[in-house]
C-alpha cells in the first residue's frame, strides 16, 4: 500500500516501497510525475487528492517508474526513452507526448520547466519546479545505490548531465529524489559527480557481487553508491 504524504498545500510524494513520485497541483490542472512501482492505481490516487483536470510526465521509462502509465491515454516523455519503455510495454510507446529540454509546463501559475539528464537511461530527464525553486531529479540525484550497469546506462553522460545540472543550481533550492532520504541537498550533486568519475577513472574500489543475476560492482560512498559494471575475465 502506497503512503501518501504532503508536502505542501500543493504537492503530495508517493511512497511505494523504495521509489517515490509526486503530485503537482497547480491553479488549471495537475502533474503526476511517475506512476510507481507497484501502484497501477497511481491515476486513481492522484485524483483522490485533487479535482483538477490530470496529466502525467515521466522522468524516464524504468519499470519501477510506469507501473499505472497504462491508465493514461497520453503522457510526456523524452523520445529517447522510446526503446526502454518498449521492453516493458510496446503498447504505450505510442502514447508519448515528446518533451526535452526547454520545454514548460504550465499547471496554472506553477511553471515546470524540463532539463535533458540522459545517464542512467538514455532520455532521463529533471524537473525545475520554477517558483518554488524545487529541482525533481528523478533517480540520478539521491543518496542510494544509483543503477549504472547494463545497456541502457552511460556513466560518461551522467557526469556531463550532472555537471550541465549544476548550470541551473542557482534556480533550485532543494532536490526531491526518486529514491532514498527526502529531501536532498542541492551540494550532493558535486559530490556524485566526484565519485562518479573515480569510477571511470579506475580509482574507486568496488565491491563485487550480484543483482537480480547480474554480476556487477558495488562502488560506496558516504553519500550514495553506484550500481556499476564488473569487468568479465576470459579464459582462451
Amino acid at each position: 500500500m502506497a503512503d501518501i504524504i504532503k508536502i505542501d498545500e500543493k504537492t503530495y510524494r508517493i511512497e511505494d516501497g523504495m521509489v517515490r513520485f509526486f503530485i503537482l497541483i497547480g491553479e488549471k490542472k495537475a502533474l503526476l510525475i511517475d506512476s510507481g512501482m507497484n501502484t497501477p492505481d497511481a491515476k486513481e490516487i492522484a485524483k483522490s487528492l485533487t479535482e483538477l483536470p490530470l496529466e502525467l510526465l515521466n522522468t524516464h521509462a524504468d519499470r519501477d517508474h510506469i507501473s499505472g502509465n497504462s491508465s493514461f491515454d497520453k503522457f510526456y516523455m523524452n523520445l529517447d526513452e522510446r526503446e526502454n519503455l518498449s521492453m516493458k510495454g510496446a503498447e504505450l510507446v505510442d502514447r508519448i507526448v515528446p518533451v526535452k529540454e526547454g520545454d514548460t509546463i504550465d499547471l496554472g501559475n506553477r511553471l515546470l520547466e524540463i532539463i535533458d539528464n540522459p545517464g542512467h537511461t538514455p532520455g532521463s530527464i529533471a524537473i525545475l519546479d520554477v517558483n518554488d525553486r524545487v529541482l525533481i531529479g528523478g533517480d540520478a540525484i539521491q543518496d542510494g545505490n544509483i543503477y549504472m550497469f547494463g545497456n541502457q546506462r552511460n556513466i560518461n553522460d551522467y557526469v556531463k548531465s550532472l555537471i550541465h545540472i549544476l548550470e541551473f543550481k542557482d534556480r533550485f533550492d532543494i532536490v526531491y529524489p526518486s529514491h532514498g532520504s527526502f529531501p536532498v541537498s542541492p551540494d550532493l550533486i558535486e559530490q556524485l559527480i566526484n565519485g562518479a568519475q573515480s569510477i571511470i577513472d579506475g580509482t574507486a574500489n568496488g565491491e563485487d557481487m550480484e543483482l537480480f543475476g547480474n554480476p556487477i560492482k558495488l562502488y560506496k560512498f558516504p553519500y550514495a553508491g553506484f550500481y556499476g559494471e564488473r569487468l568479465q575475465s576470459h579464459h582462451t
